[in-house]
């Protein structure tokens, strides 16, 4: 009986329909019935798509079969099947029912008299298990067959509901599905640093064939290995990220969520996918195989899995994943704190630079002082080890402690933002007199509108209740100077000194015991019309330490 392709893969109905005629028309055998029986099991499985990657979504404890047929062949025919878990580990076989030249009708009639059923007695068992496997890996079987034969594969996961993906061909001369690995698919951890780790890998043979079409995507995270880029998908969904429909090729804005943030520069594209269990991180290189993975941090174990992707199919293979623990971030050096002395700390913010003050208290009672200078300041204080303040500062700031003779203060600055920050900071026992000046409660400096002329301006700004000095300065600027001068501004702890003679417009004493009249006000004069003026002021203590008010702009009016 001479089949063709298409004739082995008409659906299973059609072939249990002509295996009855059959039955018709000759006694069955045992074998010939036994294998029937096999095709009415197969009635509740799948046909398998040959040259497709095909996903199976597997149900705990219930078995799931598909089954493919080969047809009869005069030379060797080679298939593959590949298998990749998509996440818990799984158990999965190949079955071949090799079907018998008298099923088939190739018999002669008088063999069927003459030997009948005492031949299909001795007959073995048509039905043989070619291969099978338990575990998370990714498997590739590749077999030979002449024969016609129909071949199930059975999946179970023993675990938990899960999905695998499953590649079958049977045309081995039409190219790979999935991209090759070289004869080492190890990676390589080149170089490590506090905040980076530099990784290599040798070359795909499809990177070097079809360069245009191939990828290589990396997958950081700080947790454990991935043995496929889908395993890694069901990972970062299971941990309560959402995802785009595939890792490594739909990273496209629009498909972006809430908890993803894209990077692309220099021809990279990363994604970095939060959650509260941790952060993963995908990076798409292109075709280059080394790549230095930035922004880790410090004393951290890393894991690093690289896969090479065809672009045009969406298939992928992986090398063999590797970790690196990054170097610990070198000791601070402590400055000491004096009593009373005032020190000023510049952090840098992209290096999350921090800085160690020690302080060994010789009374009971300590008061730290921070001023704000410019940025943002975390602080964290403890006592003999143990925490007493942690707080984010603004402005200024004051912790009056409790505690023994000689206990010892430690206290550590970081910057919360990436650009630089800076603070000034001063300890002091808690009944000497601070040498920061008493504040407002407010910095900010009011004009008055109605009060504007063509040649001149009256502001407002509040005092304290105790007596200090207060400096205004004016600057002319043009329109396009504002935002730079309002940023160079912020200065909040430079003091007079940085300014120019000229810009000087008085200094005078006041203050009221009364905080609700605790206010001054100040008309300048001879301004130019319709022109924009920089004001500044500046609050002076006993001790000379300077406190910036907020700048304020204001425009003289054009016409009077």
């Amino acid at each position: 009986l001479e089949m063709s392709r298409l004739e082995f893969y008409l659906p299973l109905h059609i072939l249990l329909a002509a295996c009855l005629c059959h039955s018709i028309k000759a006694p069955a055998t045992n074998s010939q019935q036994s294998f029937r029986t096999d095709l009415f099991n197969f009635y509740h499985s799948l046909i398998l798509a040959d040259g497709k990657e095909t996903t199976i979504h597997l149900l705990k404890d219930i078995p799931k079969r598909y089954y493919f047929v080969l047809e009869e062949s005069r030379v060797l025919s080679p298939f593959t099947i590949t298998v990749t878990p998509c996440d818990v580990p799984i158990e999965w076989s190949i079955l071949m029912h090799k079907a018998s030249a008298s099923f088939l009708g190739k018999e002669t009639q008088g063999d069927h008299d003459t030997q009948g059923d005492a031949k299909s007695q001795k007959a073995p068992s048509m039905v043989s298990t070619m291969f099978n496997y338990k575990g998370n890996s990714v498997e590739t079987y590749m077999g030979m067959s002449s024969h016609a034969a129909l071949y199930m594969l059975e999946f179970l996961s023993t675990e938990r509901d899960t999905h695998i993906t499953v590649y079958l061909t049977t045309d081995t001369t039409s190219g790979h599905l999935y991209p090759e690995l070289p004869m080492d698919p190890r990676i390589d951890v080149i170089g490590i640093g506090h905040t980076t780790v530099t990784l290599a890998w040798k070359h795909s043979p499809s990177v070097l064939q079809h360069r245009e079409s191939i990828q290589y995507c990396l997958l950081v995270n700080e947790k454990h290995n991935y043995k496929s880029l889908c395993a890694a998908e069901t990972a970062i969904r299971s941990s309560g990220m959402k995802l785009p429909p595939t890792l490594a090729l739909s990273l496209s804005p629009y498909l972006l969520e809430p908890q993803q943030v894209m990077i692309l520069s220099n021809s990279e594209l990363s994604i970095i996918n939060k959650a509260s269990s941790g952060e993963v991180r995908q990076i798409c290189v292109g075709t280059r195989n080394t790549y230095t993975v930035p922004t880790l941090s410090p004393s951290t174990q890393y894991y690093f899995d690289v896969f090479v992707v065809n672009l045009l199919t969406n298939a992928s293979a992986a090398y063999t994943g590797t970790f690196a623990r990054t170097l610990e971030e070198p000791e601070p050096k402590v400055m000491e704190l004096k009593d009373g002395k005032v020190i000023q700390v510049v952090l840098d913010g992209k290096k999350q630079k921090f800085c160690s003050l020690q302080y060994q208290a010789k009374h009971k009672k300590v008061q730290f002082t921070f001023q704000l200078c410019h940025g943002q300041v975390r602080v964290h204080i403890t006592k003999n080890g143990k925490t007493v303040a942690l707080e984010n500062i603004s402005g200024l700031r004051h912790f009056s402690l409790k505690g023994k003779l000689l206990d010892t203060y430690l206290v550590q600055l970081r910057s919360s933002e990436e650009s630089n920050s800076s603070v000034k900071v001063q300890v002091s026992p808690h009944f000497h007199k601070p040498l920061f000046p008493l504040l407002p409660e407010s910095l900010k400096i009011k004009s008055f509108s109605k009060l504007r002329t063509c040649n001149s301006v009256t502001i407002a700004w509040l005092g304290t209740q105790e007596e200090s000095k207060y400096c205004v300065y004016k600057r002319r600027i043009e329109d396009d100077q504002i935002w730079r001068e309002l940023q160079s501004a912020a200065d909040r702890c430079s003091g007079p000194e940085s300014r120019h003679k000229s810009e000087k417009v008085l200094c005078k004493y006041f203050y009221d015991l009364n905080l609700q009249r605790a206010v001054t006000t100040e008309t300048i004069k001879g301004l130019d019309a319709g022109t924009l003026y920089l004001f500044d002021v500046y609050l002076l203590g006993p001790s000379g330490i300077p406190v910036r008010y907020h700048s304020k702009v204001v425009k003289t009016r054009k016409k009077c």
